[in-house]
């Protein structure tokens, strides 16, 4: 009996040693698993915190402006923005752009920095400058900067052209004024003084028109004061006819009305739509013969209302029709002076149709004279305009 009970206590002394043996190994495995779990997670976690950095830095590349390329040490394109692929299509202007960046990139690789300016002839016409900067910091690569300046480079244009015209055009009225008052001066003729004196005002209201055409436009250009309404149409036809009416009697012109005006609304800013109107009328008056008709009315489209302005007088060159709405071009500089022009009517016109979201347009026969659209966008309902467009088919 002693044997066998000291057998039996080896044996339960073995299954419990075994027991707990196995109870640590499970208690091992699972602080195992449990710090694998953790490190999973935390794996799990990194890898998304560093996807969404990276999606951080992709929308940041991509909301800049301006395009950028990043390389690697051996000049492997590792990143590269919207803005950058936009150079990558198969037009010649990107294939040049590339070609350019690729080369400067393989010198940033090197350790050179480069800058380049490359003029595209388009059309359109495009500036566009390439840096290329070495990245010394942590892995060696290159950083490739597309910057479009374009815009820039045509408002520069712009603005010199426009002090440069401004110039002269302000120039001719007060160097004339200058010469008249001296003239005024030593005349003792009481005709001479008078032919004098009605020169000096009509000097006077040239250089006042012009002053206050680029105000107007300064004005319009800026957009500060526009107030966004619904505008009839009608009021505003009847407006511009009332204002040139004076102007088209003096000169013989008679000014007329294409019925029915359309009884609808566009959406804009009433003083700058009768800005507008006015100077395409005040245009077609000017360049009228004697005797001539001036037609002004409007034309419901699907998306809108044209104002139409056409007149039969002298025509606009086919070689000018692009020009016309520049500002301080005129078709015909010697009637310009007669009638007193400006040259900035229809660049007015322009800005207000841009401000509007819409459009203006000239088709022209020399000779045969001119038709002005001035496109803008409906404000009515969707039923309402369906209404006026079935009447105007029907009528």
């Amino acid at each position: 009996m002693t044997l066998l009970a000291a057998v039996l206590g080896l044996v339960a002394g073995a299954l419990f040693a075994t027991a707990v043996v196995s109870r640590l190994e499970r208690a091992r495995a699972f602080e195992r698993d449990r710090r694998a779990d953790e490190e999973r997670c935390r794996t799990a976690r990194t890898e998304q915190s560093t996807r969404e950095e990276h999606a951080r830095l992709r929308a940041a590349l991509d909301a800049l402006p301006v395009g950028v390329v990043v390389a690697d040490g051996d000049g492997m394109v590792v990143a590269r923005n919207r803005a950058a692929a936009r150079f990558t299509g198969v037009w010649q202007s990107d294939v040049i752009v590339e070609e350019a960046a690729q080369s400067m990139m393989v010198e940033a690789v090197a350790g050179r920095s480069s800058e380049r300016t490359i003029e595209l002839f388009g059309p359109p016409r495009r500036t566009v400058v390439v840096r290329a900067i070495p990245l010394e910091v942590g892995a060696h690569g290159a950083l490739v900067l597309l910057d479009d300046i374009s815009e820039r480079v045509r408002t520069d244009a712009v603005r010199t052209d426009f002090v440069t015209n401004i110039s002269h055009e302000l120039k001719t009225p007060v160097g004339a004024l200058t010469i008249l008052a001296e003239t005024l001066v030593d005349a003792d003729d009481p005709d001479d003084v008078r032919r004098l004196s009605d020169k000096v005002v009509l000097e006077a209201e040239r250089l006042s028109r012009t002053i206050d055409d680029l105000l107007e436009l300064s004005r319009i250009e800026l957009g500060g004061e526009a107030v966004r309404d619904p505008v009839a149409v009608r009021p505003i036809i009847e407006g511009a006819i009332q204002r040139m009416t004076p102007i088209a009697e003096r000169r013989g012109i008679q000014v007329e009305t294409l019925d029915p005006i359309p009884d609808v609304k566009v959406f804009g800013d009433r003083r700058q739509l009768m800005s507008a109107l006015g100077n395409l009328v005040e245009n077609a008056v000017k360049y009228s013969e004697t005797g001539g008709v001036v037609n002004v009315g409007a034309d419901v489209t699907p998306t809108g209302v044209d104002l139409i302005v056409s007149d039969h007088g002298i025509g606009i060159p086919a070689a000018d029709l692009d020009r016309v709405f520049e500002r301080f071009y005129r078709v015909d500089r010697a009637r310009s002076r007669e009638t007193g022009g400006t040259g900035l009517g229809l660049s007015i016109v322009r800005h207000v149709a841009t401000n509007h979201g819409g459009t203006v347009a000239v088709s022209s026969v020399e000779g045969e004279g001119s038709t002005f659209r001035l496109s803008l966008p409906f404000v009515v309902p969707d039923a309402a305009r369906g209404s006026v467009l079935e009447e105007r088919r029907s009528s």
